[in-house]
This record gives structure tokens, sequence and C-alpha cells, in this order.
């Protein structure tokens, strides 16, 4: 895909051609097709929502999207598909999903289940009520020791702050936190392993205000997580969207939109 933008005459065509060929991507290979639902949620029976699963998984394997991120549960059985269908796709999960408020001990066990069934990236749902409470060393240590666990087993680690529960000042605090604590505690070349992802998707938000990413909490999140990379997750449902949010600099894409992206379709996901 190439995307372009029309330059008065007067910048000339060196610039054109130039901006064209920077802009050039393989747009797949910055996506993280998602399907989170539990059966309740989607309102399916649990075969059902199996079902979509297994669609999803077979869609990025087909598309030759960068990773599927689905539930914990269903890591091995991604896991199953795309050893047999000899994909490079990986396989991310979410831990301690949706709210982030479970103990430590309890994100680090969910968190070494699913690397045992062959997880790829951890994206982890750090404890943001805590946070805003002010327990700042108990998040650091969640930091600490989650990074830590992934990072062991050569996984990507991801911490999504969720974003519609902060304020822009909590913004900017939490993602320089998790920044410095990995700074602290890693070495410098470990730093492309650790994102900072900005939404669930799931978090409840009043009058129908977004509950994801937008360009102006990615902004921040990008300026403060420095020179962490960055994770858009929530609400990038057209390839427009996914393109700004790549120039804005984002390294990955959290959508249940992925094939609309891809293909220029209008998608109804609401995730």
């Amino acid at each position: 895909n190439i995307i372009t933008i029309k330059y008065p005459i007067s910048m000339g065509f060196f610039y054109f051609y130039t901006f064209i060929i920077q802009c050039k991507m393989n747009i797949k290979h910055y996506l993280d097709s998602t399907y989170l639902k539990t059966a309740a949620q989607a309102n399916l029976s649990e075969k059902e929502n199996t079902d979509v699963v297994i669609n999803c998984i077979q869609e990025a394997i087909d598309n030759d999207f960068k990773l599927i991120m689905i539930r914990p549960d269903k890591v091995a059985l991604a896991k199953k598909m795309i050893q047999e269908a000899n994909s490079k796709v990986t396989i991310g999960t979410v831990i301690d999903f949706p709210f982030g408020n479970g103990t430590l001990e309890e994100k680090l066990a969910e968190a070494k289940q699913a690397i045992e069934n062959g997880a790829d990236d951890l994206d982890y749902v750090i404890d943001y009520e805590a946070f805003k409470k002010g327990e700042i060393e108990s998040v650091k240590e969640q930091v600490v020791q989650g990074t830590k666990l992934g990072l062991a087993h050569n996984k990507i680690v991801k911490w999504i702050i969720e974003v519609a529960a902060l304020d822009n000042h909590q913004i900017v605090q939490l993602s320089a936190l998790i920044k410095n604590v990995v700074i602290a505690n890693f070495s410098e070349k470990e730093y492309e392993k650790v994102f900072v992802k900005s939404s669930t998707g799931f978090y409840k938000t009043p009058e129908g205000m977004p509950n994801g990413a937008t360009v102006p909490t990615i902004k921040l999140m990008l300026e403060n997580s420095f020179p962490l990379p960055v994770k858009a997750a929530g609400g990038v449902r057209t390839y427009e969207e996914a393109v700004e949010m790549i120039q804005l600099g984002v390294k990955r894409i959290g959508t249940s939109a992925a094939k609309a992206i891809v293909t220029g379709e209008i998608s109804n996901s609401d995730y």
C-alpha cells in the first residue's frame, strides 16, 4: 500500500517521491488481529465462540498478519493451527484482563501458563486503579516482575495502561513510570521488546466516549514512553486510521478489524 499526499509543485518532485517511498509499507506486519470476547460477551455458546476464534486464527494465517491476539485459554489452539500451517504469525494473549486488579502472583501465574502454552507476546493489564490511588511501588513491582518473566523467556511484553480510565496527566505519568522502570532494570537492547499499550477495548466509558486509542492519547504516550515502543489498541478500524497511527510512530496496532483495514472495507467491529 502507498499513501499519497498532494504537495505544492514548488516543493519539487524530489520531495514528493521521497515521501512516497518513505510511506510505502506492508501494513499487515503492524497488525495484531484481535478477538478477546468471551462466549457470554459475544452472546454465543462456548463452541460457537471457539469457532469464531478458529476463524480469526485462520484469517491471520491467510493474511500474514503480525500476530493473533486471543484469550489465554485459546493460546494452545492457536499454536497448533499455526504450526500445522507452517505460518510465521505470532501469538499474543492478555494477562489479568480486562481490569488489571489481580495480585502480582496471579499475574505471574497466568503469564507462566501462557508461556507454556506457546504465547509469544504477553499483554499485561497494569493495575491502573492502584496507580490512581497512589500505590506507586506496587505498580512498579508489577512492571519489574512481569517484564522480567517475559524477557527471560524471550517474549514481547506490553503494558496496557487503559487510557480511557486516565486523564491526560495520568497518561503522561503512567507512561513515564513504565519507561523509567524498564530503563532502571533492563538493558538498552531489551527496550524494543517492552511496549506501552493504550487500551483493552473493554473499558466502559460514559456517553459513548472513546475507550481506545485516539490521536491525542497516542501522542502523549509516544512522547512519554520513548524509547519504549507504543501499541495503539482499540478504535482503529480503517486503513486511514491505521496509517495515521503508524505515521505518529506506533509500532503495533491492536484491532479486531485487521482484514477490513488491509482490504479497505468498512468494519462493524466494536474493538
